[in-house]
This record gives C-alpha cells, sequence and structure tokens, in this order.
C-alpha cells in the first residue's frame, strides 16, 4: 500500500486499534512486522488497554512484551532514552555505534533481538507544547535493511501519527482546520511530497534554494508542522496536495 492509499483508510478510520493494524499491515509488506507506538513525556489518553504508559499500541510478541513491562525496560530502553535527543528517525543498529550505551542499556537491544526484534528503526514524533512520542519498526528477519526502507517506514509514522492525533482530539482535528497556502507553497509542498531536495525544486521551479525552503517554511508555519513530513502529511489530510 502506498502513502496516499495509506492515507486515505486512515482518514476513514476512527479506532485506535484499526488505524494501528492499518500500520502494521503496511509496515509488514514493508518487512517490518513489529510495530509499536509510545507516548514519552505525556500520557495519551486514547490508547489500547492492554499494556501501561508509555505505551500506546503495540504488536510485539507476547512473551517480550510482558517481559518488557513487567521489568520496566522502558526505563532502560536506550530507544526511549535517545529518542529525545535526536529529530531523525534512527536505526537501533547504530545506537551502539554512536553512542557509549550502559550495559542495561546494551542488555534491552540484546534481549530484545532474542526476542525476534532485529534490525529495528525509530521515529521521533513532535507535537504541540512539546509532546514527544515515537513509532518503533523491528523485523524478524535477519537479513532485513531499514536503511531501505527508512524513508516510507518514516511517512508511516507520521500519517499514523497525525491520524492517531485526529483521533483522539477530534475538536482539534486538522481536518476541521481552514489553511490557505499560496500558489508557490503549494508548488514546493507537492514537489517535497515527490521527494525532491531545496535545490532541485528550486532548478525545477527556477528560483533559488533560499526562496525553495523560505516558502516551505511558511507552509509549515501555517499548517503547524514542525517538520517537512509532517507538514506534507497534514496538506494531503486537508486536500491541499
Amino acid at each position: 500500500m502506498d502513502i496516499f492509499s495509506f492515507t486515505e483508510c486512515a482518514n476513514r478510520t476512527q479506532s485506535l486499534r484499526a488505524l494501528f493494524e492499518l500500520l502494521v499491515n503496511c509496515a509488514t509488506e514493508e518487512g517490518f512486522s513489529e510495530v509499536a507506538y509510545g507516548a514519552l513525556n505525556f500520557v495519551e489518553p486514547l490508547r489500547l488497554p492492554e499494556y501501561p504508559p508509555p505505551a500506546v499500541a503495540v504488536n510485539w510478541p507476547s512473551e517480550w512484551c510482558a517481559r518488557y513491562f513487567e521489568r520496566k525496560y522502558y526505563t532502560i530502553d536506550p530507544v526511549v532514552r535517545r529518542t529525545p535527543m535526536l529529530s531523525r528517525p534512527f536505526l537501533w543498529d547504530q545506537l551502539a555505534k554512536q553512542y557509549q550505551l550502559q550495559p542495561d542499556e546494551r542488555r534491552v537491544l540484546a534481549e530484545a533481538r532474542e526476542a525476534g526484534l532485529k534490525h529495528g528503526m525509530s521515529v521521533p514524533l513532535f507535537g504541540p507544547l512539546g509532546r514527544l512520542s515515537v513509532v518503533s519498526f523491528a523485523s524478524q528477519f535477519d537479513d532485513a535493511e531499514p536503511q531501505h526502507r527508512i524513508s516510507h517506514l518514516n511517512a508511516l509514522a507520521w500519517h499514523f501519527h497525525t491520524a492517531c492525533v485526529e483521533i483522539s482530539r477530534p475538536s482539534e482535528s486538522s481536518c476541521n482546520r481552514k489553511v490557505t497556502l499560496s500558489e508557490r507553497e503549494l508548488d514546493c509542498m507537492r514537489w517535497v511530497a515527490e521527494g525532491k531536495s531545496s535545490w532541485e525544486i528550486g532548478v525545477i521551479l527556477k528560483i533559488s534554494e533560499n526562496t525553495v525552503n523560505f516558502h516551505l517554511k511558511n507552509a509549515m508555519r501555517k499548517l503547524g508542522a514542525t517538520s517537512r513530513v509532517q507538514a506534507i502529511v497534514m496538506a494531503i489530510r486537508l486536500d491541499l496536495i
């Protein structure tokens, strides 16, 4: 399922469980069937009741879930600890290379691999009032290559996160807001959705890279987005692009 199809299905979904199943199905098509969504610095009012906060929705193997929450591994999980420090998706396999992990942090990653969560990646998700969430994807296969799926999984995570916010707080739903973007802002957003960089968009539109960034920042401000990916997600949901 492509991103636009996922968005269309998510727009029609009013159940967190159904929305999460949709995300899991799409991630499974990418080879990453183990998915978790958590709210790290706040308690999400809409969540599946099977597991305690910070979990919102999880489909990990049952034995690993039981161990993880009974032993409160989320207090020492390097993914949970490092997410607030990072602004972009990151690979679990790179955490030990980039940081001097504590023994308990390495143990959590090792036990996760033994439980079937291999070659994972996580997407930091930023919301209003400094709220921080994360979606994590992991594969059951030893030869999985998350770096080749990182862009698609990143977009899926943001679409899912935006849909969750709208389900839990429908009165604040972005679909109820009226946002007007200029033609140039829309042009830039459409090309970002096609995966083009600011420099490439500037060449296509025959404007400077700084001008492209200016229009994109304006669009993000109007949409209330904190990243280009989130801005694209919101623009699609508002039928702007």
